[in-house]
């Protein structure tokens, strides 16, 4: 990366939105294990705006409670502590996504794509010992919002990178490092460590590239969430190739991206969520 183009990148990092500060606060409350329901209930119900959508998700038909719930405290009752921490985070990621964008980044499918790796890092998560599920989460979510910050503000050259890596079949990473000389994994990592995640998570969207990718349980999760999404078409964030699951991979994961497909059953109630936390 040319220092130009550092720069470039950390002025387009900076003048990216901050998560709210509710939503730090629950995020502190994710890593704390004496954190209580009762903790994340007085957060939420001080923001009004995730208060009401929350409400509005647990009263759809999808949960089909037996009663309307009409508040946080029984949301929290109802569905658990973690899936109310997943639907405050999931609202927070997507208030910060444009509208549109010249680049026709098509965000509605880029966000189907990041609720469902998510929801699926999740779920290989807690088959292994050094992943926190709830981080894996978060970094499926998030795996890819180097991309909203192109599209955001360098729009003309994420069209032609994502129209190149659609008519030649190339990974969009591989794309993005040869025409503007950083990939989206690079720029995501900045954005986390601007929001001041912990080193793990952003270690894990930092090396997300089959090339650079590191040995760790959250990063075997979050990269075999995205292929099987990706092999799956749960969403579609503007790359059109499927990678293999390297060694490393295989070895944490217990098989092939197939194998591990096959082990994981039928998945479309978690693609009907990640679609009902879409519509947020």
């Amino acid at each position: 990366m040319t220092p130009e183009l550092a720069q470039k990148l950390a002025a387009a990092v900076d003048r990216m939105p901050a998560f709210p500060k509710s939503v730090q606060r629950i995020l502190e409350l994710t890593r704390d294990v004496n954190s209580t329901p009762k903790d994340l209930v007085d957060v939420i119900d001080k923001d009004p705006v995730v208060t009401v959508k929350i409400l509005k998700v647990v009263n759809s038909a999808y949960y089909g409670l037996p009663r309307q719930i009409t508040s946080i405290g029984n949301a929290v009752v109802y569905l658990g502590f973690n899936t109310i921490k997943n639907l405050a985070l999931s609202i927070a990621a997507i208030g910060m996504l444009p509208k549109d964008s010249p680049s026709g980044f098509d965000v509605q499918q880029y966000l189907l794509h990041s609720l469902a790796t998510a929801g699926l890092a999740k779920q290989l998560a807690q088959r292994l010992d050094d992943a926190d599920p709830m981080d894996c989460f978060i970094v499926g979510l998030l795996h890819d919002f180097g991309k909203v910050v192109f599209a955001q503000f360098m729009p003309h050259e994420f069209k032609a990178a994502l129209d190149h890596s659609q008519v030649t079949q190339t990974p969009l990473h591989l794309v993005l490092q040869q025409q503007i000389g950083a990939d989206h994994f690079a720029v995501g990592a900045m954005l986390v460590e601007k929001w001041r995640f912990a080193p793990a998570l952003i270690e894990t969207i930092g090396h997300q590239a089959p090339e650079i990718l590191r040995d760790t349980d959250m990063i075997a999760c979050v990269f075999g969430a995205n292929q099987i999404c990706k092999k799956l078409n749960f969403g579609f964030a503007g790359n059109p190739c499927v990678d293999a699951f390297p060694p490393s991979v295989q070895k944490r994961l217990g098989g092939t991206l197939d194998e591990v497909i096959a082990a994981q059953g039928d998945l479309t109630q978690l693609f009907e969520e990640a679609k009902l936390f879409a519509k947020l």
